[in-house]
């Protein structure tokens, strides 16, 4: 597929562009139809809203809130009236807007705080908040704010409101993929290659959000699921593409012609691409089983996005190399290769020294690397789940302005009423224990409609504190009962409490899950049960670590006046699951793509500390390259003038950072050099029975026939350090060009060794030593033996590929 996509690179790139602009010119046509609605089944505020649905059917329009504050005497003055009646009855008259109540009316001395200095009129548009025209919100802030005078404040609040508060679209993607773009010039040096993974992921997220807005008209989607899917999208999109184009880059500066360079890639990081895409849907798709049904259009949208960033990779970006050819490298590359040759790519500096570093302190390394993410780990003691709302914008926005009017004028709860809702009628002793209740500051019982009865309840304390939690609980299990009455208490504050409790049930079941299903697959790929038992502890460790930095920063407020966002709270009670969902897809990635290269090389050589060592080397820069453009992207999100939206991707961005350069730099091969032989056991009942599976299969060579009656010849030489002393007790190892072991001695005192060969023909020489690096050469042996000296340096690694 790789070489027919090369081959045929205008076709395949017309097919996308094509693709892209048809979808886009669809969903366009179509517009959104995103259901923001949260199905709790069996929850008592699911049973309040059927019967609120039952009682008010005609309520379907967003309402907002104009409020207004007078510095001195009240707000029933002329000159405050002459100002803010005009401007209440524009609104009124504007096309979109249903009905404008306000306090100066009959029924309208509820809407005046006690002091009389705080007032507010209710704005209902005629559609909900998502479908309401942005140029319709600004006209009403416009026409409210314009009243202002000196000593008189207006300030609007709600949901439709907070759309013209927010940045302009695009603004966090954008900033996302300027920061990755650094990124990618920085590690590749050439700005056609920095370009590959960027048009790539440009080209799977924008198919996938189209896909994603044409199918919400099919089933409910919410709109988070258009923001996760960007995120995620333009993370595994750029990440999947970088992988494929330095193994590409790799293959051409080896001297491989172009063509063959991008087959070889694809045919090995393009494997690895697709198992770490389906890891990433396996891990989305384990949202499922919470049966939270407002998540499954998320599992959709999201899904989508990755299949699709996943199909370009693999299809897209093999006919772009391919109209590149050799100007993917950089021109220094191209004119080094032009001069010098090919060349096998020896891995040195700083990767090369790390490596061997964990390698000689493994102890240290692992203490070191634990003690921090348990430090790390510490805040998620304190977690709280619950709501997010207007209280936690920025200080300086007009949403957050009017709710905290609203708290001083009428009281924190103010803001989250809660709705006791009864089938029939309820009763004048009702409304009396509800008064008497703690905790509850106002009660207001609205005239029965359809059978049913809607007492409205303020609680004295604010949505997102503790006790208006133990409220909800003391309305539920002891009034209402003690009542005599079959009610229940809905609100927005009762779902999202509700929604809290829901999600932390079920917390264990989808953990156990997505970590039983990334089990299966790292038991299949790496034939080994330490390896993914390994991955396991170290993406809970993970998770620990990122969700107390999560709750340090956003329930704690430490940093976020620096980050520019608005007060602390709760952490938002649908984060963990969708948090967990992208973490355990992406730290799979990393561990696939690292662990990956440590296996190949364990088959080649039977060696777990040279595997281990090689396989970090080779890979830690690119996996740290790979997780910093990711975290650019995730933070980038912090712009994007969503409280939620900046709290998921400081999230993302930290669990990112922990698990790439904590985890799979430095703890994760630290434990595996301290396993040793261990990390690849596997029963062989066990190993009979499994199913094989090639993530990255090697770049095999044919391999020489054996000679019957023994080998033909031999290799031999000394093996010496930089000084000329001889290495003693160095590993010297003779495979065939795909990696099979053929012969394998250990160096003498005087450094000297041989090896036997089968027949005529290159080999691989892997040359390694405890206090120094390792070496690896081709060599070719004619009819004869072959002298062939090794000189190991401290520090180097040469890997063997």
């Amino acid at each position: 597929m790789a070489r027919w996509c090369y081959r045929h690179r205008l076709v395949v790139l017309l097919v996308w562009v094509g693709a892209l602009l048809g979808l886009g010119v669809a969903a366009s046509g179509a517009g959104t139809n995103y259901a923001n609605v949260f199905s709790l089944p069996d929850t008592d505020s699911k049973r309040a809203y059927d019967l609120m649905e039952k009682a008010f059917p005609e309520r379907s329009g967003d309402t907002d809130t104009v409020v207004w504050k007078v510095g001195e005497g009240s707000v029933r003055d002329e000159s405050v009236r002459s100002r803010i009646e005009p401007a209440l009855e524009e609104i009124g008259r504007m096309a979109g807007v249903g009905a404008v109540s306000g306090p100066y009316g009959e029924q309208g001395a509820a809407q005046i705080s006690e002091d009389g200095r705080i007032a507010y009129a209710q704005v209902t548009f005629a559609e909900q908040a998502d479908a309401v025209p942005k140029e319709l919100v600004q006209d009403v802030v416009d026409t409210a704010q314009d009243a202002e005078r000196d000593g008189l404040e207006v300030e609007l609040g709600g949901q439709a409101i907070t759309r013209v508060e927010e940045p302009p679209t695009g603004t966090a993607e954008l900033v996302g993929v300027l920061a990755a773009a650094i990124v990618l010039f920085v590690a590749f040096g050439s700005l056609f290659a920095m370009l590959l993974p960027i048009v790539v992921a440009v080209f799977g997220v924008g198919t996938g959000l189209f896909g994603t807005q044409l199918i919400s008209h099919v089933t409910d989607v919410p709109e988070l699921a258009s923001l996760l899917s960007t995120l995620i999208g333009l993370g595994v999109g750029i990440d999947y593409a970088l992988f494929i184009v330095t193994r590409h880059r790799r293959g051409i500066l080896r001297g491989a012609d172009p063509e063959e360079a991008a087959v070889t890639a694809l045919n090995t990081s393009g494997r690895a691409v697709l198992f770490a895409g389906g890891t990433v849907c396996i891990a989305l798709a384990g949202m499922l089983v919470t049966n939270l049904r407002f998540l499954d259009g998320v599992v959709i949208g999201t899904s989508l996005t990755v299949v699709l960033s996943v199909l370009a990779a693999v299809t897209l970006l093999p006919a772009l190399l391919g109209l590149l050819g050799p100007r993917v490298l950089s021109r220094r590359q191209r004119r080094r290769l032009a001069a010098a040759g090919p060349q096998t790519e020896a891995v040195s500096g700083l990767a090369a020294r790390w490596s061997a570093g964990v390698q000689r302190r493994p102890r240290t390394v692992a203490v070191v690397a634990v003690a921090l993410m348990a430090a790390l780990a510490i805040p998620l003691l304190s977690l709280r789940l619950g709501t997010v709302d207007q209280g936690n914008d920025e200080a300086s926005t007009t949403t957050r302005k009017a709710y905290d009017l609203l708290a001083e004028g009428f009281g924190p709860g103010f803001n989250g009423p809660l709705q006791v809702v009864v089938d029939g009628e309820a009763s004048d002793g009702l409304v009396t224990v509800l008064e008497k209740t703690d905790g509850v500051a106002a009660v207001a019982a609205v005239p029965p409609a359809n059978g049913v009865s809607v007492i409205q309840v303020v609680p004295t304390t604010s949505p997102q504190d503790e006790e208006t939690d133990r409220l909800i609980d003391t309305l539920r299990d002891d009034v209402l009962p003690k009542a005599g009455v079959q009610g229940h208490v809905g609100g927005v504050t009762a779902v999202s409490k509700d929604f809290a409790t829901v999600t932390g049930d079920r917390l264990p079941l989808f953990i156990g899950t997505i970590i039983g299903l990334g089990f299966l697959l790292l038991l299949l790929a790496f034939r080994s049960l330490v390896v993914p038992l390994t991955a396991a502890v170290m993406n809970l460790l993970a998770a620990a670590a990122s969700f107390g930095v999560l709750v340090a920063i956003f329930q704690w407020g430490h940093g976020l006046e620096l980050l520019g966002l608005g007060k602390e709270g709760p952490i938002a009670a649908f984060l963990p699951i969708i948090m967990l969902s992208l973490l355990f897809g992406l730290s799979m990635d990393y561990q696939v793509f690292l662990v990956s290269r440590m296996h190949e090389e364990w088959v080649h050589t039977r060696d777990n500390a040279r595997a281990v060592r090689v396989g970090l080397a080779e890979t830690s820069r690119v996996i740290n390259s790979a997780a910093l453009i990711m975290v650019c992207v995730f933070l980038a999100f912090v712009l994007s003038g969503d409280y939620g939206a900046a709290m998921a991707g400081v999230g993302l961005a930290a669990a990112v950072a922990l698990d790439a350069f904590i985890l799979r730099t430095a703890l994760v091969p630290a434990v595996m050099h301290l396993l040793g032989k261990s990390n690849w056991w596997l029963p062989a009942g066990l190993e009979k029975r499994l199913p094989h599976l090639a993530v990255e299969p090697g770049e095999d060579a044919p391999e020489p026939e054996p000679v019957p009656g023994g080998p033909s010849s031999v290799v031999h030489g000394f093996v010496r350090a930089p000084d000329g002393e001889a290495v003693e007790g160095a590993a010297v190892t003779l495979l065939t060009p795909g990696g099979r072991q053929l012969d394998r001695v250990v160096s003498l005192a005087d450094g000297a060794y041989i090896v036997a060969v089968p027949a005529p023909g290159t080999y691989l020489l892997a040359v390694t030593a405890s206090a120094f690096g390792s070496r690896a050469a081709q060599v070719t042996v004619a009819g004869g033996p072959l002298v062939h000296d090794v000189e190991l340096t401290p520090g180097e690694v040469d890997a063997v590929n």
